[in-house]
């Protein structure tokens, strides 16, 4: 990863995942303020310096083999509606967790599960990874429902194991593994 650049890489619907960069910072501020990715995503951005910042890191993350992170983008106008990428990436042991928020206007359509998918596959074939895992509060059923569409199987629940905005809760662990796809 380190020596390469973070690709775009093509969606359905008009859509393609590329890496975030600072003239994206509002799209963070807008997020951060939405109540619903506060709620599960713990997202909080201050400002837009503040959003340059994470952004800045994101690409930090990207050379240490860390993360990978993409904004979801239309690709008619490049503009951001969500974010999506691999964090906790262990290219030694071949496992990451997938992260991912969308604002509203782009909530409901599928977009989470293609990104998810392509995701996937991306990750499998580009970082040989072997395991990937979706985690996301048992309180959450629409991110239960994507982990099924994308083909990641229920393995368990994880007690306590989250930090929200309203405390600690349990986690629904929903892995998926080389040759699932």
């Amino acid at each position: 990863m380190a020596g390469t650049p973070q690709p775009v890489l093509g969606l359905p619907r008009g859509l393609d995942l590329r890496p975030w960069h600072p003239r994206d910072a509002d799209v963070l501020v807008s997020a951060g303020q939405d109540p619903a990715i506060r709620k599960w995503n713990r997202l909080i951005v201050e400002s837009p310096e503040h959003a340059r910042r994470r952004i800045e890191g994101m690409h930090e993350r990207w050379r240490a083999e860390q993360a990978a992170i993409w904004a979801i983008a239309r690709a008619d106008t490049g503009e951001a509606v969500g974010l999506i990428g691999w964090g906790g990436i262990d290219l030694d042991d071949g496992n990451a967790e997938i992260v991912y928020w969308v604002l509203p206007a782009a909530r409901g359509g599928g977009v989470v599960v293609e990104a998810t998918k392509r995701l996937s596959r991306w990750a499998f074939e580009d970082l040989d990874l072997h395991r990937l895992r979706l985690c996301h509060s048992t309180a959450n059923p629409a991110s239960c429902r994507v982990a099924e569409k994308a083909g990641y199987s229920f393995e368990g629940t994880q007690r306590s194991a989250l930090l929200h905005e309203d405390g600690w809760h349990d986690e629904h662990l929903h892995p998926l593994v080389q040759g699932d796809i």
